[in-house]
């Protein structure tokens, strides 16, 4: 039982799943809605982890050829044959289905959009264009950017423009994340054949593109925490994060460094996981 456990672990990124129910959990705080309120907190941490979870496997299912050529994901579970796709399917589909079920308890508007981010990212950005266009990764930065909207709505009752712009906010910040790993693994994209931005663009173009949507991250960001009242010391210390992440970025594009560019990857992720606990704490 718990080594077949073990062998589930991997298969839902728990840093990303992790980083994508922070960023849930910021937008609920930012309506200024208590957070002692337990039951509503475990609601919309265990329905987005159930949720992105069963995603994040029927996404690894149904791309387990191509992780079985790539360098980087050939050691994956299900490319080594230590669970059943089939079985995984079940699970995810499962674990997916009981994370709306959950969310759906709480409120109607609140489960739809759990639900858009499921389907953006299972339907549309796996099943449909991840193989076919690189331009893909915009499907993936809306369903990356759902988890803070539901959040917003779980608070708010609302889609309004501050859970816009947070969403606008992952959704520039996904390609600072997923163009530099591309460039960094090139040759295992290249060798199962998915489109990215490097392979059809050039290196130098994906670039430009990253340092131009790390700019409106950070701007997005900013602006919605100006927008929310976000307590002024916290909102200087994501100004001074935004600043890093795109004079990086730029940076980048002046220094093909390898180091520089894995650099970027890691800051980025930092950038966002500080910027929700500024929104979490400045918001309470």
């Amino acid at each position: 039982m718990f080594a077949k456990l073990k062998h589930y672990w991997p298969l839902i990124k728990s840093l990303q799943t992790g980083l994508l129910i922070l960023t849930g959990l910021a937008g609920y705080v930012s309506a200024r809605c208590p957070v002692y309120n337990l039951t509503t907190i475990v609601g919309l941490i265990g329905s987005l982890f159930l949720a992105v979870s069963g995603s994040t496997i029927l996404n690894m299912v149904w791309d387990r050829d191509i992780d079985a050529k790539m360098n980087r994901t050939s050691n994956r579970p299900l490319p080594m044959g230590l669970i059943k796709p089939r079985e995984a399917w079940v699970v995810g589909l499962g674990i997916s289905i009981l994370g709306l079920s959950w969310a759906a308890t709480m409120d109607l508007l609140f489960a739809v959009v759990v639900f858009a981010g499921l389907f953006i990212d299972v339907v549309i950005y796996t099943m449909w264009l991840k193989r076919k266009t690189a331009w893909s990764i915009v499907w993936g930065g809306i369903s990356g950017g759902m988890p803070i909207l539901a959040g917003r709505v779980l608070g708010t009752g609302q889609i309004d423009g501050v859970g816009i712009l947070f969403t606008f906010g992952i959704l520039f910040w996904i390609p600072t994340h997923i163009l530099t790993f591309s460039i960094k693994y090139a040759h295992d994209y290249a060798a199962a054949d998915v489109p990215t931005f490097p392979s059809t663009y050039g290196v130098n173009r994906t670039r430009v593109i990253i340092a131009a949507s790390s700019l409106f991250s950070a701007v997005s960001i900013l602006v919605s925490g100006f927008l929310m009242d976000l307590t002024t010391g916290y909102l200087r210390l994501i100004v001074v994060l935004a600043v890093g992440l795109t004079g990086m970025a730029m940076g980048t594009i002046y220094n093909e460094s390898e180091r520089i560019n894995f650099g970027l990857f890691k800051y980025a992720s930092l950038f966002m996981m500080t910027s929700m606990f500024m929104v979490i704490l400045g918001a309470r």
